[in-house]
Order: structure tokens, then C-alpha cells, then sequence
């Protein structure tokens, strides 16, 4: 039970940082620019947010 579970978790993470990464990307310029974000950073963005690295 504990590698599905894991192998769940991973998935759920997987997503949640294609979802932050599509997001940062699709932002408004203004937006980013507002929050001091360059949204060439996405990827990095999103992993940190969801991997915490």
C-alpha cells in the first residue's frame, strides 16, 4: 500500500507543479512585473513551490 501511495503522491505533486508552471506562464505581464516575478523563472517558480527546491 505504501508505494501506491507514493506513487499517488508523486502524481498529485506532478500535477499540482504543471498547473503553478502553466500559470506563471500565462500571466499578464503587468501581473509579473507587479510581483517582481520573471516569468522565465516558471520552472523554477513551480518546483520550488511544490518540491520545495
Amino acid at each position: 500500500m505504501k508505494t501506491i501511495n507514493e506513487i499517488r503522491s508523486r502524481l498529485q505533486k506532478r500535477a499540482a507543479y504543471q498547473r503553478t508552471r502553466a500559470e506563471i506562464e500565462r500571466m499578464p505581464l503587468d501581473v509579473a512585473l507587479d510581483l517582481n516575478i520573471d516569468k522565465s523563472d516558471a520552472h523554477k517558480i513551480a518546483s520550488e513551490a511544490v518540491y520545495g527546491y
